[in-house]
């Protein structure tokens, strides 16, 4: 089976977390996410991370270092993801693919419906950044 690169963005400011929530008409529909998604064809992981979370969210982004990865098989497709550290460098959050963006403090992460690939690091979220 083909394994999808994905990538996503573990962005903190003032003690939260950007969280968004996929919308209806996806897979996973309502299901919370970090922002990201797939590396395109000829691009880094960085610059796909980059593109995704202009075209979604309307900001740009300075990407740091890796905080996880993980492997998850879907009904669906398997993805391989990698959630990075970044920073917001320019623009003001807005949802322009997701059906809702929020800030949330660590802690209250595990509480809320996750997707599958995100839940042990959610965790792990919540025991380090808490």
């Amino acid at each position: 089976m083909t394994v999808t690169e994905v990538v996503a963005a573990l962005i903190v400011r003032e003690g939260r977390i950007l969280i968004c929530r996929r919308p209806a008409h996806k897979a996973r529909a309502h299901l919370w996410e970090f922002a990201g998604g797939k590396v395109e064809p000829g691009e880094t992981k960085r610059e796909a991370l980059v593109r995704e979370c202009r075209e979604e969210l309307a900001v740009t982004l300075n990407v740091g270092d890796v905080y996880a990865e993980v492997t998850h098989a879907y009904p669906d497709l398997t993805i391989h993801l990698t959630l990075f550290f970044a920073s917001i460098a320019a623009g003001e959050v807005r949802a322009l693919e997701h059906e809702e963006v929020r800030w949330a403090r660590p802690e209250e992460l595990p509480a809320l419906p996750f997707c599958p690939a995100d839940e042990g690091i959610v965790k792990r979220i919540a025991k380090e950044l808490s």
